[in-house]
């Protein structure tokens, strides 16, 4: 019931930046990103509460990523500094409960999911 519609990936050569985001309607909820190496599983980003005042990175993200988000347009912004070629993934934007911790546990039938944008670093 939410739909999510994300903008921002590309091409960036290695120590570059860009800035991805994901705009909901339908409701108001904790938002984030998970990523999808190729020939590897789903890992977890980083994610935000309802209200953008409490955020919750992984341990890729954790010093180069920023989240944040704009409460009135119901947008997220991922913010990716200092990329590295290991950060080429497609980025699947995602929604469920009000905090982080609702956000993390959240099962993949539970979430409502964006259509996912890819983000490629050259070395």
């Amino acid at each position: 019931q939410v739909r999510l519609v994300e903008s921002g990936g590309g091409l960036v050569q290695a120590g570059g930046s860009l800035r991805i985001s994901c705009t909901a309607s339908g409701g108001n909820y904790a938002m984030g990103w998970f990523r999808q190496i190729p020939g590897k599983g789903r890992e977890f980003v980083a994610c935000i509460n309802w209200s953008g005042t409490s955020t919750y990175y992984g341990d890729s993200a954790r010093g180069r990523f920023t989240i944040s988000k704009d409460y009135a347009k119901n947008t997220v912004y991922l913010q990716m500094n200092n990329l590295k070629p290991e950060d080429t993934a497609v980025y699947r934007c995602a929604a469920k409960g009000q905090s982080t911790t609702d956000f993390v546990t959240a099962t993949d039938d539970s979430a409502s999911w964006g259509q996912g944008t890819q983000v490629t670093v050259s070395s």
